[in-house]
């Protein structure tokens, strides 16, 4: 073999890790993530988990997947395809060849590849290759059987060593893409800085596999490069998640706000890495409470609340659903409380490790009698701490509950995130009666300009007053049935959220002015639809981008935006809920839907394929 081999230099390249849920793929992918960043690629990340807490090993249902998109320029989405696929067992090799493009390399560890293991991915045919007609070139490594030889004489027990294999297969990714390993090395021992034995252990073998690749060019023609092309923003920089992304703003907001923060919740799929994060931080003043059940998370935020906290609660769709009754009470006794509603298939418990945005209906209605709330929706991993930021901004501003809505997708997944300044944020002034207000004050006095009312924090001199779940007269705060009074403060409630808007930044148009087509979208879905923006633009199409952060309010230019373009489509992860509210606050649009509820994100391609057909009607 020639000792000199081709290097082909990529704009952008995706990876995918897979293997059964034990064999850390999570971790390989991660790392990854993170040695491709500090060379300046742009990252986007999606973690794939398995439904099951623990499948039968080397099952079908067990396999655990880790994809990863690396760019020289700016990157929106893991990819649709990927160009390599690392297959740690059949199952996985099975399960994830249809996310591989027709050149993609393929590596496998050959030593799990054993008549049992075929059996047990259900393989009739003792060639997997051959049975699913894969003609890519595959890289087969004894990488079980190397560990076990690297390592024999480390002291590691045989599970241990088992461990190792994701790293093997990490420095074999790592020479293909000429990656610095050393970085690999720096982030296993910041790891593993508690136990150095198996930090050894696996920065032995993370060289090993990178060493058999170059010793052996791994049967593969070439080796790729992704350079850095663009400048990006001096600054910090981290792999940050949506869910960690979420806690630091929640945390940033508080500190603005000179508040103490409170979190009340119960643990759910995929929001607990909220609870978990925020815990860590006691020496910032967080309080966090694992509560009983969703009810009483939600109950003692809204105890929080009152008492003078920003106060939030996390959870998903099904504990949306059980925190209804004191989501209500913070909006008839108008108090500041953030509800995060990291959203996952459904209906009922549904697909917990899986990703959709049906909660939207029930974040807008889903309560008894006339309960506006606001509802914001962050669009990526890192737009997470600027939507909880601003979530806190408006919750304590505007003395309203606010949901924030975001999705096990960006929630799990991860991008490269530059430390913000936070002295370029935004006050948070809460609107604290004032010492002149004590004479003839009442709990809902508001200030007439944005009808919120004035926040008496208990203990404070002057100001006892009582609120809660029944209708309180506008005038004395006291209990009342009166019809008349009841109407007026069901539409004071409702005005202020509307007044809302008035602060809020214009919804945003990218792409074409002129465009014949404006994609519509919220949340999670934003790098999708402005990756199938982009590829309809390069086709010469004319294609517009307008997607919704703010959902109640509306930003106040929605309406004018909705009917600038001939044809509307709105693109979102359930069954046309965005498209039906839109209807409902815009008379007079006709509005194309492009729904899919498969508890996996977008693929760009099929979305090119359907905004086509829209346009050529």
């Amino acid at each position: 073999m020639a000792d000199e081999m081709i290097v082909k230099e990529l704009d952008d390249v995706v990876v995918r890790f897979s293997g059964d849920s034990g064999d850390g793929m999570q971790l390989a992918g991660n790392m990854f993530s993170n040695i491709s960043a500090t060379v300046g690629n742009d990252i986007s990340t999606f973690p794939d988990y398995p439904a099951d807490i623990r499948a039968p090993q080397g099952t079908l249902t067990g396999v655990s997947g880790f994809q990863v998109h690396i760019g020289s320029g700016k990157v929106y989405t893991p990819g649709d395809k990927c160009d390599v696929l690392v297959a740690m067992n059949p199952a996985a090799l099975k399960t994830q060849y249809k996310y591989c493009k027709p050149q993609s390399v393929i590596i496998i560890d050959s030593d799990s590849f054993t008549k049992k293991d075929l059996e047990k991915a259900k393989f009739t045919l003792e060639n997997p290759f051959s049975e699913l007609g894969i003609k890519n070139e595959v890289i087969e490594a004894s990488i079980t059987t190397m560990c076990k030889e690297s390592l024999k004489d480390s002291g590691l027990d045989a599970k241990s060593i088992g461990r190792t294999k994701n790293m093997f297969a990490l420095g074999l990714v790592c020479w293909l893409f000429h990656r610095d390993i050393a970085v690999g090395e720096k982030l296993l021992r910041e790891k593993f800085a508690k136990k150095p034995a198996i930090a050894d252990a696996n920065v032995k073998v993370l060289y090993d596999g990178y060493h058999f690749g170059a010793n052996t060019h791994a049967s593969v023609s070439m080796s790729y490069r992704v350079p850095s092309k663009e400048q990006k923003e001096k600054g910090k920089y981290m792999d940050i998640n949506g869910n960690k992304a979420t806690a630091y703003g929640l945390m940033a907001a508080a500190e603005k706000a000179g508040l103490q923060l409170y979190l009340g919740s119960y643990p759910i799929t995929p929001a607990t890495d909220i609870l978990h994060e925020l815990a860590k931080h006691k020496s910032l003043g967080v309080k966090t409470v694992q509560c009983e059940d969703e009810i009483a998370g939600c109950s003692s935020a809204v105890g929080a609340a009152f008492a003078g906290a920003l106060a939030v609660t996390s959870t998903s769709g099904p504990g949306i659903c059980l925190k209804s009754e004191a989501m209500n009470l913070a909006v008839i006794a108008e108090l500041p409380l953030v509800v995060i509603d990291v959203q996952r298939g459904g209906p009922s418990t549904g697909l917990p490790t899986k990703s959709e945005q049906t909660d939207l209906l029930q974040s807008l209605y889903g309560r008894n009698g006339e309960s506006p709330m606001p509802v914001v929706a962050a669009t990526s991993p890192t737009d997470c701490f600027d939507a909880a930021y601003m979530a806190c901004k408006v919750a304590l501003e505007h003395m309203t509950p606010v949901v924030l809505l975001t999705d096990a997708y960006i929630a799990n997944g991860s991008a490269a995130w530059r430390l913000p300044q936070l002295e370029q944020y935004p006050a948070i002034c809460p609107p604290y009666v004032t010492p002149d207000m004590a004479a003839g004050w009442t709990p809902f006095q508001r200030n007439p300009e944005n009808q919120v009312r004035y926040w008496a924090v208990p203990g404070t001199e002057g100001f006892m007053h009582r609120i809660g779940g029944l209708e309180k007269s506008n005038e004395t705060g006291a209990i009342s049935t009166e019809p008349e009074n009841h109407h007026l403060m069901t539409q004071l409630r409702a005005e202020k959220v509307e007044r809302i808007a008035d602060s809020l930044p214009a919804l945003e148009v990218e792409g074409d002015s002129d465009a014949d087509l404006l994609i519509v979208g919220f949340g999670g879905t934003y790098g999708h639809l402005h990756s199938a923006m982009d590829t309809l633009r390069a086709q010469g199409r004319k294609v517009a981008l307008a997607h919704l952060r703010w959902i109640n309010p509306l930003p106040k230019n929605t309406a004018e935006v909705l009917r600038k373009y001939p044809k509307v489509v709105v693109a979102e992860q359930n069954m046309g809920q965005l498209a039906g509210y839109l209807r409902m606050k815009v008379e007079g649009v006709c509005l194309h839907q492009f729904n899919q509820v498969k508890g996996q994100p977008f693929v760009v391609q099929e979305l090119v394929d359907a905004f086509t057909k829209i346009i050529e009607e």
